[in-house]
């Protein structure tokens, strides 16, 4: 049973910064993509960023240049820093992963909510 399980979320102003984490239930390594998601009120899911086994990271635009993504492969977790956040970041963030193979994100953890005041 494959789990994922997001922390770290809260309530943050203006300018602040937030620590997400997603604890996986087995090795980051084994993954094709680990990504950060996010689905803000009325809005559709969004890739927010996304590393691959081999290390390539990918960023949105919105966050490039604040948000980074990264991961401990000893404690099988990946990372979301986000700094300079704006009102625009509130959203749930979900972590996802992507089997070797797979054309799709597999596997999905509940979520953690990210509000942001101005």
């Amino acid at each position: 049973q494959v789990q994922l399980v997001e922390s770290g979320g809260g309530l943050v102003q203006a300018g602040g910064s937030l620590s997400l984490s997603c604890a996986t239930s087995g090795r980051t390594s084994v993954w094709r993509f680990i990504g950060w998601f996010r689905q803000g009120p009325g809005k559709e899911r969004e890739l927010v960023a996304q590393r691959s086994s081999g290390g390539t990271i990918y960023y949105a635009d919105p966050v490039m240049g604040r948000f980074t993504i990264s991961g401990d492969s000893a404690k099988n977790t990946v990372y979301l820093q986000m700094n300079s956040l704006k009102p625009e970041d509130t959203a749930v963030y979900l972590c996802a992963a992507q089997k070797t193979g797979s054309v799709r994100y597999d596997y999905w953890g509940q979520g953690t909510q990210v509000t942001v005041s101005a």
